[in-house]
């Protein structure tokens, strides 16, 4: 049996000691004791325990792994995804105001990816244990919407239908404005036979939409999405924020943060989270790499009302990124990349001439690489507000501000 002292927290929300070892569940300043096997402590007990340890709101925390830090309080956990945030941006020398966090509210989560197994006796769904394949069942969970939770029978009935015993399905399940819409993967291959069960299943459990694969099965009601007040039916498996409020809170950021303009460039535009908004305010054009979700975008700003003009532009940012003369007609840009960042295009950006970038990023390491391009050319680094989106992990994300520096000097 060893004891030790917990310094800080790893970027996954383990305890970190000195060696390194590892503790999972466990918080600064603490002593425990436990097992030692090789950096990693095994079976901790607390010792001496933190003021900022709590009792874990879900009863499924011990088990489940779907959450890393329901143990710390609320103000610990906000302060140290702020520090993930500063550190970040100091490993590049950079230094802004931090605007304090927003931490969406329990039970928040629209969307989510279950796993679904086939047992002797028929189903579980849930997910997966801590540091484990194992499916555990979580009909309590308190990060879900409640009617989000409503998609854990349907994927122990998908899983009795198209799973097999040797394979799990991974069932996307996201809460649209008509209903639950799930995809599907990992399941046996389509036949009529399976089919016709899919369907027969979609509308015993009132499913907006069903999608196997890729294969749309059916689609009783159009999954819409609300993106500002205009209405969007994503394709299946579009990207989308976890939580409404984040989403509100992240549109409202944006449009503050980019100010009065009359052309707006949206970058990684995705179905529309921004463009879509902010094309009552001025004119949008929206790069992004999926075709469909350009198409859904597109859509829903052709069924909307009182919209300024808005165009869109299937293209591999990554690969073709806009360069900086096609950059200089217009007046701000939005910046939402996935988690690699978007270096290739913010080397264009920081040559450019958009006055304003209002960045949305779900990695502060990459998110800091990149500002730390855009201050090195066109751009000062005005303001950054980290959102905590997946509450009781060990994620963070952030909205961010950069002007121009001959706009402000």
């Amino acid at each position: 049996m060893a004891e030790i002292d917990i310094l800080r927290l790893g970027h996954r929300g383990d305890g970190i000691a000195d060696g390194p070892v590892y503790a999972p569940l466990t918080l600064p300043g603490e002593r425990i004791s436990g097992d030692l096997d090789g950096q990693v402590l095994r079976n901790p007990k607390i010792v001496t325990s933190s003021p900022d340890r709590v009792a874990p709101p879900c009863r499924h925390f011990k088990s489940c792994g779907g959450c890393q830090l329901q143990h710390a309080s609320d103000g610990f956990v906000a302060a140290w995804k702020t520090e993930i945030v500063a550190r970040a941006l100091s490993a590049h020398g950079l230094e802004t105001t931090l605007a304090p966090i927003f931490t969406v509210p329990p039970a928040s989560r629209r969307r989510a990816t279950l796993s679904a197994r086939r047992t002797k006796k028929g189903a579980l769904a849930g997910f997966h244990a801590r540091a484990s394949d194992v499916v555990v069942e979580i009909p309590d969970c308190r990060l879900l919407e409640p009617d989000l939770l409503r998609a854990l029978p349907v994927a122990e009935a998908l899983a009795i239908a198209g799973g097999s015993r040797k394979g799990e399905l991974s069932v996307a399940a996201t809460l649209s404005e008509t209903g639950l819409d799930l995809q599907v993967i990992g399941g046996k291959p389509l036949d009529g036979p399976l089919r016709v069960a899919l369907a027969a299943l979609a509308d015993t459990h009132d499913l907006a939409r069903l999608t196997w694969e890729d294969e749309v099965i059916v689609t009783r009601r159009p999954p819409e999405q609300v993106f500002g007040d205009i209405r969007v039916v994503p394709p299946p498996g579009a990207f989308l924020q976890a939580t409404k409020a984040s989403e509100n809170t992240l549109i409202e950021a944006v449009q503050s943060l980019i100010g009065p303009a009359g052309h707006i460039l949206d970058l990684f535009s995705g179905c529309g989270t921004f463009a879509l908004p902010l094309s009552r305010i001025a004119r949008v054009h929206a790069v992004e790499g999926d075709a469909d979700m350009l198409r859904a975008l597109d859509q829903g700003w052709r069924m909307a009302t009182r919209v300024k003009p808005l165009t869109t532009e299937a293209r591999d940012l990554f690969r073709q990124p806009l360069i900086a003369a096609e950059l200089d007609r217009f007046d701000a840009v939005v910046l939402d990349p996935p988690r690699a960042g978007a270096e290739a295009q913010v080397r264009e950006l920081a040559q450019a001439a958009p006055g304003r970038i209002a960045y949305v990023s779900c990695n502060p390491v990459t998110f800091a690489r990149d500002a730390a391009i855009l201050c090195a050319g066109a751009y000062t680094l005005d303001q950054v507000r980290p959102v905590d989106q997946f509450r009781w992990s060990s994620h963070v994300e952030l909205v961010a501000q950069f002007t121009q520096k001959s706009s402000t000097s």
